[in-house]
């Protein structure tokens, strides 16, 4: 590989990331093989004729550097590391949405875009301040769907609201209007759904947008997981749509 680039531990004001491990990396490669800056592979990887065949037909760079496993993954069991240069998109205006508001937890992100593309409700509005969508453990924790969905950032609620007003809203709360069930979710092609942050949840303000929704629940929980709650809401709209 020429210009070898040195791997270092990630940081957000990096211009680029790392995806690790085998499945995420030809997830990658498969969708996103012009962002794909290199791959490095270490010398204990059991299947190294494939990901170096994978490498040249999309005329990828590869090299095997176990040092740079060990600088940048100490904790991890890892043997393959893609690094791909970081990128956003505009999201569709005819398509669903989802909408998260100040999420601060990588595995939740990952984990709903995960769900996202499972459902194929695959764009994404990002309202900062948030976690980074790029850390390498919310690119693991996604299982690659950061390159299979949409995604796109705003500083604030209303910014998204205002470029896309022909979307209803549907902002999930624990005090919602309406108790959510296949029987009562709405259908309609252009939805936003929208979730809160996993300690505060959205604001009251959030009442007055839309139609507000709420996931029925025991009395035995205060409230679901955000990528639990996200997953139930991604489902019902995705099934009652014809999504899936």
């Amino acid at each position: 590989m020429k210009n070898k680039l040195a791997l270092k531990p990630y940081k957000k004001d990096f211009e680029y990331s790392y995806t690790y491990g085998a499945y995420a990396t030809y997830e990658l490669i498969k969708t996103k093989p012009e962002i794909v800056k290199a791959v490095y592979i270490h010398s204990s990887y059991s299947d190294k004729e494939e990901i170096e065949r994978v490498c040249k037909d999309n005329r990828i760079p590869f090299l095997y550097d176990d040092k740079s496993f060990i600088r940048i993954s100490q904790k991890e069991n890892i043997y393959i590391i893609g690094v791909f240069e970081k990128h956003s998109y505009v999201l569709e205006k005819t398509k669903p949405h989802i909408v998260l508001v100040n999420p601060s937890d990588m595995g939740n992100i990952g984990t709903i875009m995960r769900t996202m593309a499972g459902f194929n409700v695959c764009n994404l509005a990002i309202i900062t301040p948030a976690a980074d969508i790029f850390n390498p453990k919310t690119v693991r924790a996604s299982m690659g769907a950061l390159f299979r969905i949409k995604f796109q950032f705003f500083s604030s609620f209303e910014e998204y609201k205002a470029i896309y007003l022909k979307h209803s809203f549907y902002p999930f709360m624990l005090n919602g209007e309406i108790c959510l069930n296949l029987d009562n979710c709405s259908k309609e092609n252009l939805f936003s759904l929208v979730f809160g942050n996993e300690a505060t949840g959205l604001d009251e303000s959030f009442s007055n947008i839309g139609t507000s929704v709420k996931i029925p629940s025991s009395n035995l929980v205060d409230s679901l997981n955000l990528s639990i709650a996200a997953g139930i809401g991604i489902f019902t709209f995705a099934s009652k749509n014809g999504l899936i």
